[in-house]
């Protein structure tokens, strides 16, 4: 596309993009185009392996950026990570049971919230480890946790049926989210802050008003319980995995069922769409994971290879590769336009339950049964 002219399209719509700012406009734009046209065949090679905790772990989080990574564990504690070096900075210790929901409050990244269940979830700073705030209010285990963008809020999911809204200045609970009759297993902000989609083994996906914390849509449909849940980039829609072995999508303003997306012979564990928008990976229990195309509703590709279920699927930034993690003990790295396995992440010695990637997309976690993480550059 020529930059100039794409532009002056956008200006076109946009009131925002005057004449002075148009010229850095158009060097984005090019400098967009150099790296989507970036040739990518590189192989990832493992730097670091973490015995991270003496017990399991639970899950793992990169900050925006990449340079840090966090890890809960059921030995109850929280560690922070420098990236670049694999050297713990600190442990986040404080919580009477499992450490299960972990998050950095990106984009920023100065502090991290904590879930557990021991029914609380902490705030701390990233830099000092100190607890800025613990909240309490939750009946039951906490296992889902998410900071909104704008990094005011922090919403947590629970056994106990509720989410709650937390504010992270004032220390204190904003509101409650009831009205789902099992537990909140996934929950998700859009960008603006004002929605919150929670989903639950009562096989619906909740649409919630942030402001007020009333529910404006359930997104009923599902025959099993609910995996995953999130909206895509620009909130328009919301994407649903199940235990039902299908993945649903919903119109985000309307609360609206679009489409089913089937081809799946057993649970649905994950789904997740490109920074995009435009597709949508789901992973099985059936040891597959595919892509679908939000558009045309269509499964453009099948990842097929592993030879047990994959737990987690995530897309890289720029949305040309796919990771997933397998019980298999593996990690595996695919072309995301035509399902080919590019390369198979090898060494953990239990399942993997968990992997990420950073913001740039040369560098992935993954996080073992095995007790370990391993990191990939």
């Amino acid at each position: 596309t020529d930059a100039i002219a794409l532009v002056e399209e956008i200006r076109k719509g946009e009131p925002l993009i005057t004449s002075s700012c148009k010229e850095h406009v158009i060097h984005l734009v090019r400098r967009l185009q150099e790296k989507l046209g970036e040739k990518e065949d590189r192989k990832f090679y493992l730097f670091k392996v973490l015995r991270a905790h003496i017990l399991p772990l639970t899950n793992v989080a990169f900050n925006k950026s990449g340079s840090r990574f966090i890890t809960g564990s059921y030995d109850r504690t929280c560690k922070v990570w420098d990236t670049a070096s694999g050297e713990e900075l600190c442990t986040l210790e404080g919580h009477g049971n499992v450490v299960y929901a972990i998050a950095f409050n990106n984009p920023y990244g100065d502090k991290i919230a904590t879930g557990s269940f021991d029914k609380t979830c902490k705030l701390w700073s990233t830099e000092t480890g100190k607890c800025y705030h613990t909240f309490r209010g939750h009946s039951a285990e906490i296992v889902c946790l998410s900071f909104n963008l704008q990094s005011t809020m922090v919403a947590t999911g629970s056994m106990d049926t509720t989410a709650k809204l937390w504010d992270i200045e004032r220390g204190e609970e904003i509101v409650t989210l009831s009205g789902h009759s099992a537990e909140i297993i996934a929950l998700s902000f859009n960008t603006t802050g004002d929605r919150i989609i929670t989903g639950s083994f009562d096989h619906t996906v909740a649409v919630w008003d942030v402001g007020t914390g009333r529910m404006l849509h359930a997104l009923i449909g599902h025959r099993g319980e609910i995996s995953s849940a999130q909206f895509n980039w620009d909130c328009s829609l919301i994407v649903s995995g199940s235990m039902d072995k299908t993945c649903m999508l919903w119109n985000a303003m309307t609360g609206t069922h679009i489409a089913t997306l089937t081809g799946h012979s057993d649970e649905i564990l994950d789904v997740c769409f490109d920074y995009a928008g435009q597709r949508i990976a789901t992973a099985s229990a059936d040891g597959s994971a595919r892509v679908y195309s939000a558009g045309t509703k269509k499964c453009i590709a099948q990842l097929e290879g592993h030879g047990g279920e994959i737990s987690k699927v995530c897309f890289n930034p720029k949305g040309n590769r796919i990771l997933t993690a397998s019980s298999d003990k593996t990690a595996r790295l695919w072309d995301a336009a035509t399902g080919h396995c590019l390369q198979i992440l090898e060494g953990h010695t239990d399942e993997i339950f968990s992997c990420t990637f950073n913001y740039k997309g040369d560098i992935i976690i993954t996080g073992s049964k095995d007790n370990t993480c391993r990191i990939w550059h």
